[in-house]
């Protein structure tokens, strides 16, 4: 069975700088759900060109497992921009990943590129959300169709803002909460932005926290270590999937006899729970197809 993009396990996505030949070599052994090669700012202006035949090289490879594969670009409004997307599309990735997608016309430029290139609709994009402008405009980018996953870039965001970066993300939640609303009503994946100071395992564990229970897929990492944690905090628990079970069975004895709500564990259950947790089972079972 083949998980949806919705179903999809994005609990750890781990940024990889391309010009490191050692880091994508590695990269085949982190338990990481997905990895983005990144050609944009984890490469000095020196190394790009390397740093796309290594990229493009690695994604078209098939050495990855079942780890879902993506190459973030530069900008179209750079020099290397054109000349990334051309390699991207012959290594057939994934995904795109685009950073600082502002408009809808700048997603039907890159779509655009990657069909003429010689990509096939397989290949998707995922659009960083990481200005004022495209908070503004979430909506219509979590819309078109080519696009899978909303990324937020949360250092740009609170750099554009003049935003402080503080424990609990108190000045960018309302623009986190309104990303995900387009992401929700799009039917698209939104991952949470990454955590800067590798060394607080504390504060990590407690943004991961808040991501999930905001409503967040997945996290975007900046560290190997960082993705043993995030996959613990994204996947269902023990107790979840045995719950879940309960309220399905429930659910389906109490139609047979005519019932339109159950109590499981003291707990009233209608038709939304029974989505909840049939929802809960899938991403349990997609998960466990990975390992």
């Amino acid at each position: 069975m083949t998980a949806s993009n919705e179903t999809r396990p994005r609990r750890s996505v781990l940024y990889m700088p391309a010009a490191n030949a050692r880091a994508l070599e590695k990269a085949k052994t982190i338990p990481a759900d997905a990895l983005i090669f990144d050609l944009e700012d984890a490469v000095a202006p020196d190394a790009k060109e390397t740093a796309r035949a290594q990229a493009a090289a690695a994604a078209a490879s098939g050495e990855y497992g079942k780890r879902e594969v993506t190459i973030r670009c530069n900008g179209l409004d750079t020099p290397w921009g054109a000349d990334d997307l051309a390699a991207a599309a012959e290594a057939s990735p994934a995904a795109v990943v685009i950073p600082k997608v502002d408009s809808v016309e700048q997603l039907a430029a890159i779509s655009d590129r990657l069909t003429a290139a010689g990509a096939d609709d397989s290949v998707k994009i995922w659009a960083m959300i990481e200005t004022p402008t495209a908070i503004f405009d979430v909506r219509e980018i979590a819309a078109v169709e080519r696009v899978a996953v909303l990324v937020i870039g949360t250092n740009d965001l609170a750099k554009e803002l003049r935003a402080a970066l503080v424990p609990g993300r108190g000045p960018l939640l309302s623009h986190l909460s309104t990303a995900l609303l387009a992401a929700r009503e799009a039917g698209k994946a939104i991952l949470d932005g990454v955590f800067n100071d590798i060394s607080d395992q504390d504060g990590f564990v407690a943004e991961c926290q808040q991501g999930a229970t905001m409503g967040f897929d997945g996290k975007t990492l900046i560290h190997p270590s960082q993705v043993e944690v995030a996959n613990e905090q994204w996947a269902p628990s023990a107790d979840e999937v045995a719950f879940s079970r309960r309220v399905i069975d429930a659910f389906v004895e109490a139609e047979a006899e005519g019932k339109g709500v159950v109590t499981v564990d003291g707990k009233m259950v209608e038709n939304l729970h029974v989505d909840n947790a049939r929802r809960t089972l899938a991403m349990a079972d997609a998960i466990a197809e990975l390992t």
